[in-house]
């Protein structure tokens, strides 16, 4: 890899180093029934999925990815709510802004060459401004890409040549800063390299070669990502003959092919190498990319509209939710309202379950640390685990995890297989360890509550257990308006446990499960856990982007380690099949999904406050309070505004707070035992007897619909 005659050259673009959940690429459902085209990623530069939020913490595994192709897949990015679910103001500040589809990394191959040739051309540039730069890894992003620089640390590299001459015992000054004004002039370096069209090609080279290469180069993470890279030939991709780099493709033919008026260099951050603090910082810097100068357009708009969204402010303004420093990071205060909207979702959840046939059990928050060495967390998990307590001289760990807790269950007696499958869900608090960095409102945190469930069962039952949760997550996802989804199977990987025979089976009653639905998906080829395949599910919220939630995992492994055992027909002991199994992933980062979802403005059966009255004189807050007692019997969610403002601000206190139902009350109201109605959404609603009134409120938060029903409209005179 080389510059001309440049005294340093380049360095290498790495094999991926990303979260479990941000290495997930997948196939769009129901309904436009479409799948995702995936590419192989064996040496180099990786794919990375990711949300907005970018995860980085570390992972080595390399995968295959393959997927049917359909053009029909596309990123929706709309700013503006349809019409009927707008606010007055709302539909007032807005412009009736055209849906313009944006394309995926998955369903666009072009796309994906584009954002990775970008990469290389964004290092190129870099190392051309800034020769001293060691280039790390740097994949393709859902909406772009990013890569990661080590600036080495280098008498005068911050420009002050004249202090480290006069000073031959200096210590290094540190290395080069990046900061955002310096992507104004590494953009411009980018656009003379694409101008120039430059060749794009790929060379196989031996191990040994590409280790000769590096060793020239004396760069040291080149050969830690070379030593990670375990098929051969290894494969480079050079940019003319000026700059090369490891890399499993896909790219462009040539720069010329990238249209550097549809790419925009976003910012600068820092990130451990490999995802490790005790590590080397690096500079990551964030980029889009596009195939035209429209699309770019509007992703900006809609990332304009995520802010608007951000569950953060939103989560404060609304006073649902907070963080309180003083308890912790990471740590989520539930306030009343958000609680509230908690207790309805899992009502909801825990209805459904027991009507799908699962028993709802609840575990302990803390074990001896003997069950977490039994079921392999300790060995395996244990640097995200909290640090362990002294109880009476033996050690005790806050739980990670529910299933071992599920697991002792199970074992608690010798079971049948006319006993099986028993299914057992639990809202079940787990802690984890998060570095504070990391932390970011709902959507990483230390404690939440995972809307856990397990399936013990035999191996005939496996494919229809596996279609009932999926019956059973689409069912719960659509209450919540979720109902397109991308769905990823991810097969064995090289290290595994369970016999050939389980593993082939379970993949088949996965897969079978899948085409009994009719849903369409990707899969990852050795994407799976070592201890089963799995389902993962992505929803997509109402400005495109797509959330990781839904996961349905065999295991072959807690089963094993446990003893896990039933009893056949034919009377030997057989080990049963685990499933785990979420529909949320966890009630917290649903809930801050769901917030950026709908900007704070619940659904009728949702809403923290589902009517709130508006008394118009002193006089008539006996009937108020009579009216919300009633409706509270009902099981609505009712206030009753304190009256001390004049008509106009209470209306207007209430919309801010996203209250989807107002009643105005004064005295004709009190003497004809009726409410004045008015829908934020809908505007003015007439006149209701107050059973009518409440009895529509409960059906529609039975059926989650809104309300829409006239009342009674008095003609003016």
């Amino acid at each position: 890899m080389k510059f001309g005659l440049s005294a340093r050259s380049m360095t290498i673009l790495a094999v991926l180093a990303v979260s479990s959940t941000a290495r997930r690429a997948a196939a769009l459902i129901p309904k436009s029934s479409i799948a995702r085209r995936g590419v192989k990623s064996t040496t180099g530069c990786a794919r990375a999925t990711t949300s907005w939020l970018i995860d980085s913490s570390s992972i080595n595994r390399q995968s295959k990815l393959s997927f049917a192709r359909n053009s029909n897949t596309r990123l929706f990015a709309s700013v503006a709510p349809a019409a009927d679910q707008q606010t007055q103001s709302q539909q007032d500040a807005a412009n009736e802004a055209p849906m313009l589809e944006l394309p995926t990394n998955e369903n666009d191959e072009d796309l994906l060459k584009i954002r990775h040739s970008s990469a290389h051309v964004m290092a190129m540039a870099v190392q051309q401004l800034y020769p001293e730069a060691q280039v790390t890894i740097g994949p393709w992003i859902d909406n772009g890409f990013y890569y990661d620089f080590y600036f080495p640390a280098v008498a005068g590299a911050d420009g002050n040549d004249e202090a480290a001459a006069t000073d031959d015992t200096a210590a290094p000054t540190t290395g080069r800063k990046l900061t955002d004004a310096d992507l104004k002039q590494i953009k411009s370096a980018m656009d003379k390299i694409i101008s120039q069209n430059l060749p794009i090609e790929r060379e196989e080279v031996s191990r040994e070669e590409a280790r000769r290469r590096i060793e020239t180069l004396n760069e040291p993470f080149k050969l830690e990502i070379l030593d990670s890279i375990k098929t051969e030939p290894i494969t480079i991709y050079s940019i003319g003959d000026q700059w090369w780099d490891l890399c499993a493709g896909p790219h462009v033919e040539s720069t010329g092919k990238i249209p550097k008026k549809a790419i925009q260099l976003l910012n600068v951050a820092g990130a451990y190498w490999r995802g490790d603090e005790n590590r080397e910082m690096l500079q990551r810097i964030y980029a889009t990319a596009w195939k035209e100068p429209s699309q770019l357009k509007q992703y900006k708009k809609m990332v304009e509209e995520a802010k608007k969204r951000d569950h953060r402010v939103l989560g404060n303004k609304l006073d649902l939710f907070s963080i309180q420093e003083d308890a912790g990071g990471g740590l989520v205060f539930w306030h009343p309202k958000g609680s509230k909207v908690r207790r309805l979702i899992e009502d909801f959840w825990k209805d459904s379950h027991v009507a799908a046939g699962y028993d709802i059990v609840y575990s302990p928050h803390i074990a001896n640390i003997n069950l977490w060495k039994t079921s392999g967390h300790f060995d395996f998990y244990r640097q995200d685990m909290f640090d362990q307590m002294d109880v009476e001289d033996e050690q005790y760990q806050i739980k990670p995890m529910n299933c071992p807790f599920h697991c002792l269950m199970y074992k608690d007696e010798l079971r049948s297989y006319r006993d099986l499958p028993y299914r057992w869900a639990e809202l079940g608090t787990v802690y984890r360890y998060e570095r504070s960095g990391t932390l970011h409102g709902l959507m990483r945190v230390r404690g939440f509550t995972q809307d856990d469930a397990h399936i013990f069962c035999l191996p005939e039952q496996l494919q229809d257990e596996i279609v009932a949760v999926l019956d059973l997550t689409e069912t719960i996802l659509s209450r919540f308006g979720f109902d397109k989804y991308e769905i990823m199977l991810s097969t064995r990987p090289e290290k595994a446990v369970g016999s050939d025979e389980i593993w082939v089976a379970a993949t088949a009653a996965l897969k079978g499960a899948l085409e009994q639905k009719g849903w369409e998906y990707g899969v990852d080829e050795g994407g799976g856990a070592f201890y089963g395949p799995k389902i993962d599910l992505k929803i997509r919220d109402a400005i495109g982007r797509q959330w990781q939630c839904s996961t349905v995992q065999c295991d072959f492994n807690l089963p094993e380690r446990f003893g896990l055992e039933y009893v056949s027909a034919e009377g030997t002991r057989e080990r049963p099949i685990m499933v785990h199994r979420a529909i949320f992933g966890s009630l917290e980062r649903f809930f801050g999904i769901l917030i950026e979802n709908c900007a704070g403005d619940f659904p009728l059966w949702l809403a923290p406050t589902q009517l709130k009255l508006l008394p118009v004189t002193d006089a008539v807050n006996d009937y108020c309070q009579e009216v919300a007692q009633q409706a509270r019997k009902m099981g609505l969610q009712v206030e009753v505004d304190r009256g001390n403002e004049r008509l106009p601000k209470q209306i207007r206190n209430a919309e801010q707070a996203r209250v989807p139902i107002m009643a105005i009350v004064g005295m004709k109201e009190l003497e004809t035992r009726t409410l004045a109605v008015r829908s934020r959404k809908l505007g003015d609603l007439g006149t209701f007897a107050v059973d009518d009134l409440l009895n529509e409120m409960h059906r529609c938060a039975q059926d989650a619909d809104e309300l829409t029903m006239k009342g009674t409209v008095e003609e003016s005179s």
